[in-house]
């Protein structure tokens, strides 16, 4: 067998591709064309773990190949299908980040572009090469839904109007340019599934904290933690914010919930996906990568309990809110199909939080030094 893994030198990607090399005694075929590094140094920032040159990082791993090349390149796609033949393609290579995609519309067109293209490359590559078994998925994201009043699905929505009923695709109500790439991924997955009829799985992930699992450090190689303001997330930045000794930053009350998901869940919940295969039911397998909702206030808060263990003294800040958001807003979200994927939540909150406190601590100096990428305002309509 011959695994396809897309972005395999991004955060998910890297300890992901470990994984399936350490558990699989099979082909694993790495992609990245390294944009992510790029990205970054352009946002003026740095990522906090000090990860290798990527020729480095993979020649030392057993069972990966890396092939290096971009996605949005229709012809590049073809000729890796077609050299490859892989069973399964795990999609995760994408411009990933709401804040980049927004600066202006130069970014917001390049991040549409580029992230739809590589999709449809894969999907009708797929197609083009003759190979109607193979397994595809995708992590797109449960930014995706929005912030709607009542619980969200795995899968489609069931709707009853006028007498009729059905179950609909879930509306794409993402709140930035990117997300809505991974809204219009998902419906030209759908609309593939109907044409070329094989099988899918969607991962839309939430929010991913950690900074380990166990084959980053046997193998000690770290993946990368971006904290900037525009590839860090919440948790990244509120990390950065208590390690620097800035304050944690915490918009409005707070008390908005988020979905969020522990790396080492990610991870093992895609490996699993990998060896277990398409479920064989009608449609696309969607799961919600996600193991409960957080509000941010609860997130701030237990930063800065367990940082009080690595002797940091992180304070919690409350200021205006920016954002037009609904701040107390629950977030509810179906999980079972989920949950049952990855055998039940392996990493809690508190524990990933001390991972990511554990390693950055060893990293201050570098943090403290890009400590103004925090705010936004590093990248502008020049």
């Amino acid at each position: 067998m011959t695994v396809l893994l897309t972005g395999a030198d991004g955060y998910l990607g890297w300890p992901t591709a470990l994984r399936l090399a350490d558990r699989l005694d099979e082909r694993i075929v790495c992609v990245d064309d390294f944009s992510r590094r790029d990205w970054v140094s352009e946002s003026g920032s740095v990522s906090a773990t000090r990860i290798e040159d990527p020729e480095a990082r993979f020649e030392r791993v057993e069972n990966l190949s890396l092939v290096e090349g971009d996605l949005a390149d229709r012809d590049f796609v073809l000729q890796l299908l077609a050299t490859h033949e892989p069973d399964t393609v795990l999609h995760a290579a994408a411009q990933p980040s709401a804040p980049y995609s927004s600066i202006n519309g130069e970014r917001a067109l390049y991040t549409q572009r580029n992230n739809v293209s590589m999709t449809l490359n894969l999907l009708h590559g797929l197609h083009e090469t003759g190979l109607s078994d193979t397994h595809f998925i995708e992590t797109t994201t449960t930014g995706i839904y929005g912030a709607p009043h009542f619980p969200i699905p795995e899968g489609g929505l069931e709707v009853d109007r006028k007498g009729g009923s059905d179950e609909v695709p879930f509306p794409a109500m993402g709140g930035s340019w990117y997300h809505q790439t991974k809204s219009f991924d998902a419906a030209n997955m759908r609309l593939a599934e109907s044409q070329f009829d094989f099988p899918m799985s969607e991962v839309r992930t939430a929010i991913v904290y950690g900074t380990e699992t166990e084959e980053t450090r046997e193998h000690e190689s770290p993946t990368r933690f971006d904290f900037d303001y525009y590839f860090g997330t919440v948790v990244n930045r509120f990390c950065a914010q208590a390690v620097a000794g800035y304050p944690i930053t915490v918009y409005g009350k707070g008390e908005q919930r988020k979905p969020m998901v522990s790396l080492e869940d990610a991870v093992e919940s895609l490996v699993r996906l990998v060896e277990q295969g398409h479920s064989g039911d009608d449609g696309i397998d969607v799961y919600n990568q996600v193991t409960r909702p957080i509000a941010i206030v609860e997130l701030a808060e237990t930063i800065a309990e367990v940082g009080a263990e690595f002797d940091l003294d992180a304070e919690v800040k409350h200021y205006e809110n920016p954002r037009e958001e609904d701040e107390e807003h629950k977030m509810e979200m179906e999980n079972e199909r989920f949950l049952e994927l990855v055998g039940g939540q392996r990493q809690e909150l508190e524990s990933g939080i001390r991972d990511v406190l554990g390693t950055l601590v060893e990293e201050r100096e570098r943090i403290a030094a890009h400590e103004d990428r925090f705010l936004p305002g590093v990248l502008t309509d020049e």
